[in-house]
């Protein structure tokens, strides 16, 4: 009896929903009502089989480590979006500054050359430059030291996502971004020498201008001289 409810309810559910297979049946297939049912049921008692497949499948899919690996690949990507606009903003504000380094150096030389062929209004007005090119250099120091911080800051979370990534069994997540990692950080060293060689180059200039500057005296301005009876430098106090 209860075989029977069910497939009385199998049927009229398959005639409201599917009313194109009702119709199948009572014209097309007359006299197979039982064969219809029992078509229906084992349809259907298949299709109910099948779904602990599909959740068993979903649920090994959706497995822990599988999610975690998912979230650290979406880690060291984030990571290494962040590592590579630093960079880019670090090595852009070094190559300014390392500019900054080279115009100072340049002005130097020419005001140790000038030295002793002008008058002091000339040696003064010369220096005002060099003093304006030395604030410039200052300022672009400040920031790519700023931008500095942020890069260390950001390349630690990248070594972090890196071994993390490693940890969790996501060896490609790992290995990509420990690569990205050795990229960049010989992208700016090589700014970072180009930026030390211009400093060294700053303070020979400055060392070759100051001994001139000790046979031409006379010519400075009394405001850069300061006073030379108390033993003071005031190239040294600017630099």
């Amino acid at each position: 009896r209860e075989a029977v409810l069910i497939l009385n309810f199998v049927s009229c559910i398959s005639r409201q929903n599917f009313p194109v297979l009702a119709n199948i049946r009572r014209h097309c297939l007359p006299g197979v009502n039982g064969r219809w049912h029992q078509m229906v049921g084992v349809g259907l008692g298949v299709a109910l089989c099948a779904v602990p497949v599909v959740e068993k499948q979903n649920s090994i899919s959706l497995s822990n480590d599988a999610l975690i690996k998912r979230a650290v690949s979406l880690v060291t990507d984030s990571t290494s979006t962040l590592l590579s606009q630093t960079t880019y903003a670090l090595i852009e504000a070094m190559t300014e500054y390392t500019k900054a380094v080279y115009t100072l150096v340049s002005l130097y030389k020419q005001y140790a050359n000038l030295l002793g062929k002008m008058n002091s209004e000339e040696v003064d007005a010369v220096w005002q430059v060099v003093i304006g090119a030395r604030v410039d250099m200052t300022t672009k120091q400040q920031e790519y030291l700023r931008l500095e911080s942020s890069w260390m800051t950001a390349l630690r979370l990248s070594e972090m996502a890196a071994e993390a990534a490693y940890q969790s069994g996501a060896d490609q997540a790992s290995v990509t971004a420990r690569s990205h990692i050795q990229l960049v950080k010989s992208q700016v060293q090589e700014v970072r020498q180009l930026s030390q060689k211009a400093e060294t180059k700053l303070a020979e200039a400055q060392t070759e201008e100051l001994i001139k500057a000790q046979g031409e005296e006379s010519s400075l301005p009394q405001g850069i001289l300061g006073s030379t009876e108390a033993g003071e430098d005031p190239y040294l106090r600017e630099d």
